[in-house]
């Protein structure tokens, strides 16, 4: 088994183990606001269950990403990954406007918080099952190059944030005695949702776009290409895009005109080698030219043998 589909197969683990975790975090957050009849409660429900629905999403989409290339998608099928963050960004937008829904009315006409102990200890354990598992998403998400373990990760910690605010707001009501607390922390928790999924939908929305790879990534393959490039002339046009967990590279390799095909390739071959040890996912295709083709583009000097 190569990295990529190791990577592969352990990120649709995760995504699937995302489901019933989501699921168990739902229950008790609804068996939370069951108990006290709080409005902040019932919001941090209604977002678990956009995440439980996410979390569907994630899976079946990491799994289809996965298929190899075929006819009609030559490059493979990794930006479908995106497209599953752009609806999990727009999810957590659609939580926090139910949130909003449900809190408004609670402002105009506050009632009392009931059993808050027991809601505050399920809530606050919800939470920490949360927060554990979006550190575990956000950072395989990161390692595995997959857009939609990250936004499900961040997705989660949303959550986080949504159950921080809850707790706050619970607390402060219990203590002072205004139960008006209660939906105004809610309507402010559901505004840093709000930006929390436009953050998620922007950084799909740029890799849809055929985003470079990061400043880090481009040095080392321009390294690998000037440490491997002996016996061409220079290499030059080099263009870079991210699509999830694969990258494709391109560039231009100028050769003497008098050098064999059988040579030139040997050349391709060890360059190809040392850009997959940066990253076994890349793709790369090499343009041959001779000597006497004039070089646009990004140049990367070549190192003597």
């Amino acid at each position: 088994m190569n990295n990529g589909t190791s990577a592969v197969g352990s990120a649709q683990r995760l995504a699937f183990w995302t489901i019933p975790l989501s699921i168990l975090v739902l229950g008790m957050k609804l068996s939370a606001w069951w108990f006290t009849g709080s409005v902040a409660l019932l919001s941090d429900g209604l977002e678990s269950i956009v995440n439980v629905v996410a979390a569907v999403v994630a899976f079946v989409v990491i799994g289809y990403a996965a298929k190899p290339a075929d006819a009609d998608h030559p490059f493979g099928h990794h930006k479908a990954e995106y497209f599953s963050a752009v609806i999990e960004g727009v999810l957590i937008v659609v939580a926090a406007l139910l949130i909003v829904y449900e809190a408004v009315p609670a402002v105009l006409d506050p009632m009392p918080i009931e059993a808050p102990t027991l809601g505050l200890a399920i809530n606050f354990a919800a939470g920490l099952v949360n927060a554990a598992w979006a550190a575990v998403l956000i950072r395989a998400g990161r390692a595995y190059r997959s857009p939609a373990l990250t936004a499900d990760g961040h997705h989660i910690l949303s959550d986080v944030v949504t159950s921080v605010g809850v707790l706050v707001g619970l607390i402060l009501a219990i203590v002072t005695g205004y139960a008006i607390l209660d939906p105004l922390l809610a309507v402010i928790v559901a505004c840093n949702i709000l930006f929390q999924g436009w953050k998620v939908i922007a950084g799909s929305v740029s890799g849809l776009m055929d985003r470079a790879v990061s400043d880090e990534e481009d040095a080392a393959i321009q390294a690998a290409i000037a440490a491997n490039a002996a016996g061409s002339l220079g290499v030059h046009d080099l263009k870079t895009r991210q699509a999830a967990a694969a990258i494709f590279v391109d560039f231009h390799m100028v050769v003497p005109a008098d050098m064999t095909v059988g040579q030139a390739h040997d050349i391709c071959d060890r360059l190809e080698d040392a850009i997959r040890a940066v990253n076994a996912a890349a793709q790369i295709a090499i343009h041959i030219e001779p000597e006497s083709e004039k070089a646009h583009g990004i140049r990367v000097k070549v190192m003597k043998e």
